[in-house]
């Protein structure tokens, strides 16, 4: 484990205490958790803008092969 010296706001703090007493978590667990779940959250953010900007690349290629498909004989229809 890596230490960290935190530089927290006074209300920030005092939240965090409160809650960290009524849920009966130490605070340590409780920022690591935090930090994790805030982890989580961005990487998904960048996911999220890194299919959407490769979704804008190939989505000219995929309207070309879709006008393919809709150009070809329906096997259903009748003759």
């Amino acid at each position: 484990m890596k230490n960290l010296s935190l530089k927290i706001d006074e209300n920030t703090f005092q939240d965090t205490e409160k809650i960290i007493a009524k849920i009966n978590k130490s605070r340590n667990r409780y920022i690591n958790e935090a930090v994790e779940f805030y982890n989580l959250l961005h990487k998904r953010k960048i996911l999220s803008k890194q299919f959407e900007r490769e979704s804008l690349l190939v989505r000219d290629e995929s309207m070309k092969v879709l006008k393919e498909f809709e150009s070809l004989p329906d096997e259903n229809k009748s003759v």
